[in-house]
């Protein structure tokens, strides 16, 4: 009986995880779908000025900075097929704003930086799942970095930061959001045996699907980010 219900609980953390990356992984395909969109239709043009980005950009930008943060404190109070459309408008949004990066990289950055950063987000994540040390220690300094770098990424919006320092925010970037992937993937295992059954796991997947798609999108953006320094 007991082994029964251990095969039963693995069985359902299997089905569990494969529905957060299956979402994640929908929801990066929609952000490359729109780039490709943005690019080869032109419409990438409304995102920039002579003298940098446009208003839209930043309304864009903002916009879905802010969408991601009322999904994620509005995960346990809608329903599940409610939260999945965010988090595709939320994956349509980054697609527009990673658009001009994409537009001044070369083909050979942009493949190297998205191998990189499936290799390093598989790699952590399953670190995140597989160790049995406690990674909770880590949840404030990580909020805190992200917090950093995002405000450094609005400051450098409006003002140059220079390329050493541009490196070094990279730089940290990568390490902040690799270590998110395999927090949140020891964070989301934790919580499948600690919530309830039927709609609250469906829920909890849908919110994970964002946290994992945020963590490995940024991983992208910062390597790119690292690839174009160097050119």
């Amino acid at each position: 009986m007991v082994a029964k219900k251990s095969v039963s609980k693995v069985g359902g953390i299997e089905l569990y995880l494969k529905r957060i990356f299956g979402l994640m992984t929908g929801a990066v395909g929609i952000t490359a779908l729109t780039t490709f969109v943005m690019l080869i239709s032109g419409a990438w043009a409304s995102l920039i000025r002579n003298d940098g980005l446009s208003a839209a950009y930043y309304i864009i930008a903002f916009g879905g900075l802010g969408l991601s943060i009322w999904a994620q404190a509005r995960a346990f109070s809608m329903k599940p097929s409610t939260a999945k459309i965010l988090l595709f408008l939320y994956s349509i949004l980054m697609g527009i704003v990673i658009t001009p990066m994409i537009l001044v990289s070369s083909p050979i950055s942009i493949l190297l930086a998205i191998v990189l950063a499936a290799v390093m987000f598989g790699c952590m994540t399953l670190f995140g799942y597989k160790t049995v040390k406690d990674l909770s220690f880590l949840g404030a300094f990580l909020f805190l970095g992200m917090i950093g770098l995002i405000l450094v990424g609005v400051v450098s919006l409006f003002v140059p930061l220079g390329a050493t320092f541009n490196t070094i925010v990279c730089l940290i970037g990568v390490l902040v959001f690799a270590l998110f992937a395999a927090y949140d993937m020891q964070t989301l295992k934790n919580a499948y045996y600690q919530i309830g059954d039927g709609e609250q796991k469906d829920q909890l997947a849908v919110l994970g699907a964002l946290h994992m798609y945020i963590s490995f999108v940024a991983l992208f953006e910062y390597i790119l980010g690292l690839l174009n320094s160097r050119d």
